[in-house]
């Protein structure tokens, strides 16, 4: 799994890692009961302190993407929110309603960005897709 950092981009260190390992983990690239990299190997690869990576790790598990399991590390978990319907929805109707303002801005019309937003859906899916292909297979 790779991390990539942008100390310029105002976005907290620690989310932009959140993010970037939800993203992993969506697409397919980090599989359920996959273990994360540890905390100090990820910051000194990352040149941040542990705090941040402890942060971020902190922030995946409240949020039930990942468990931490005692003298173990860190897991991805099955998908499985913890929050309702209606939360999960309203958090996403947040991150909609940023990118139809940003969308105004850069004065994209309602239907090109329609459209946009259903090949971006349909890249992530074929991007799952073929990560699922390359599962290992336990058949025997």
């Amino acid at each position: 799994m790779l991390i990539q950092l942008n100390f310029k981009s105002g976005v907290p260190v620690y989310l932009q890692v959140v993010d970037q390992i939800k993203l992993a983990a969506a697409s397919g690239a980090l599989h359920v009961g996959e273990p994360l990299p540890s905390i100090r190997p990820l910051a000194e690869q990352l040149r941040v302190n542990r705090n941040t990576i402890a942060k971020a790790y902190a922030e995946l598990e409240s949020q039930g993407v990942i468990e931490t399991l005692a003298g173990k590390g860190c897991f991805l978990k099955e998908n499985c929110s913890p929050y309702r319907k209606e939360i999960r929805r309203g958090l996403l109707a947040e991150a909609v309603d940023a990118a139809v303002v940003q969308a105004h801005h850069l004065q994209v019309a309602k239907r090109e960005f329609l459209q946009l937003a259903e090949d971006r859906f349909d890249v992530f899916e074929q991007k799952r897709i073929e990560s699922e292909k390359k599962k290992p297979s336990c058949d025997l």
